[in-house]
């Protein structure tokens, strides 16, 4: 766990730890895995961006780089995550990539609606499933210029 003042370059919601596990490996293969927090569900992940629950004492001002988001999640689900996100002042310029095995049209649309930067239908496979998750990482962390 990072301690209250650390930088979090990555959020990455997913209830899934399979998946979590390989997205974790390979961000670490490509050695952006270094401040990156994973949340299980919904409700934990607006816990840590507003600093609520188990997260009270976090330093909310410290947000992350980039948000991995998956939609099917427990207790709050992916599309009320992305809503609160984007409708706050703190947290809405996160860039927030929705990574998702939905490849459903209406799930698309809504995510664009409510201010994505990005929806990745998670591919099935796993060494695509690991390659798409590193150019993520790459291009969010190394080659995006979010605004200051």
């Amino acid at each position: 766990m990072l301690n209250k003042h650390e930088v979090v370059e990555i959020l990455l919601v997913e209830d899934n730890p399979t998946d979590a596990e390989l997205a974790m490996r390979a961000l670490k293969k490509n050695n952006l895995a270094n401040n990156l927090v994973w949340v299980k569900d919904g409700a934990e992940a607006l816990d840590f961006l507003f600093g609520k629950g188990a997260y009270a004492a976090r330093e909310t001002n410290n947000v992350p780089h980039v948000i991995l988001l998956d939609l099917r999640l427990p207790k709050v689900d992916g599309l009320e995550v992305l809503r609160a996100v984007k409708n706050d002042e703190l947290t809405k310029h996160i860039p927030v990539v929705v990574l998702t095995s939905s490849k459903e049209d209406r799930d698309i649309t809504e995510s664009y609606k409510l201010g994505v930067n990005s929806y990745i239908s998670k591919p099935v496979e796993f060494e695509a499933f690991a390659k798409t998750v590193a150019e993520l990482g790459m291009y969010w962390l190394l080659l995006n210029r979010p605004p200051i």
